[in-house]
């Protein structure tokens, strides 16, 4: 795997667990990115069926405040500031999305995806746990996996409805 969320890697049939919880993360991160290839700022911002203001702009938005909250917040201790989720409206990551804060929305998801294969990449074991100690690694990569593979069923549907693009 090269870690590299503009590379879509096929995860490997065999490989040992930590390794194929990676490669899959991995995976899902570059097909949301795929998701979002050729699209212009106006393209990445549009908004799916009312009342819902999920865009492909706004999954990659809320994905990097998801990458930020897992890694660093919960599993490192880090107390970041979210990107876009605020106390008093938690639905930014999806309502703030807009063609003029793409390239803004796609830097900062490329920006967390890396700072979270890096944390990921210096734990020692997938055993290890938030600073609670109720939270694994292994559990943390299990559920980002899980909120990827969601969220990228919708960025499909939202992708064909803008151009008509389809597959995986």
């Amino acid at each position: 795997m090269t870690g590299d969320p503009e590379v879509r890697e096929e995860a490997p049939f065999v490989a040992d667990e930590r390794e194929m919880l990676r490669a899959w993360l991995d995976y899902h991160r570059a097909t949301l990115l795929k998701k979002c290839q050729g699209l212009s700022p106006d393209q990445l911002a549009t908004r799916s069926v009312p009342p819902s203001s999920m865009s492909l702009l706004g999954l990659v938005r809320h994905m990097a405040d998801v990458e930020q909250n897992w890694f660093e917040r919960v599993f490192s201790g880090i107390r970041a500031k979210p990107h876009y989720w605020q106390k008093e409206h938690t639905d930014d990551d999806f309502d703030g999305a807009a063609a003029d804060n793409a390239t803004e929305g796609l830097a900062t998801f490329r920006s967390e995806c890396a700072r979270s294969q890096t944390i990921e990449r210096e734990s020692g074991s997938l055993d290890d746990r938030d600073a609670g100690g109720g939270i694994s690694l292994r559990w943390i990569m299990v559920h980002m996996i899980e909120e990827y593979a969601r969220h990228n069923g919708h960025a499909d549907l939202l992708r064909e409805c803008i151009d008509g693009a389809v597959g995986s």
